[in-house]
């Protein structure tokens, strides 16, 4: 059984990163009447989720072209989140699903956990939110994942204020 499962009616949904480039921890955060629901998650998933929320939602337009197109418009202000944060969990896996009938897109998140646990044991929280919300979401979340370190151009690692060693310089295969 689930320690946590619910699903979020978003008023509002947004990513954000709190720390310092190279040790900063990534969120995603969303608001259900007074409540704030708010999980962790890795660079690579909001980098992810960003591109797939864009091509889930081509999907959507082209299988319905009879719906208004999204806004990815966003103000900033509006999208980032400010500490102290309290995340219910980490995400494991991450997914999109759509509801025709609701015209709702769904971004649903399961717990990371270990070898040890049961995974049926795993959380999960399903945010429920409309096209244009997401949309924003995605947009502000490539924003917010290339604010960070800059990545080396040979061979697409983060580069450390204090140096890089790159592979691909050095003739190293990876």
């Amino acid at each position: 059984m689930p320690r946590i499962n619910f699903d979020v009616e978003c008023d509002h949904i947004t990513t954000d990163a709190i720390g310092k480039p190279g040790q900063r921890v990534f969120y995603l955060h969303a608001y259900e009447d007074k409540r704030t629901i708010t999980i962790i998650i890795e660079k690579a998933q909001l980098i992810s989720l960003a591109i797939g929320i864009e091509q889930f939602l081509a999907q959507v337009s082209q299988q319905y072209p009879d719906l208004e197109e999204a806004s990815g418009d966003y103000v900033e202000d509006v999208m980032r989140i400010n500490p102290p944060v309290d995340p219910l969990f980490r995400a494991g896996e991450i997914g999109l699903g759509y509801d025709k009938d609701r015209d709702r897109v769904v971004v649903f998140a399961k717990e990371l956990i270990t070898e040890e646990q049961d995974p049926e044991e795993a959380s999960q929280i399903r945010f429920w939110a409309t096209r244009t919300q997401l949309r924003q979401l995605a947009r502000w979340g490539q924003e917010v994942s290339q604010r960070g370190r800059p990545i080396c151009p040979q061979c697409g690692q983060p580069m450390e204020p204090t140096g890089h060693f790159c592979p691909k310089k050095n003739g190293h295969l990876h």
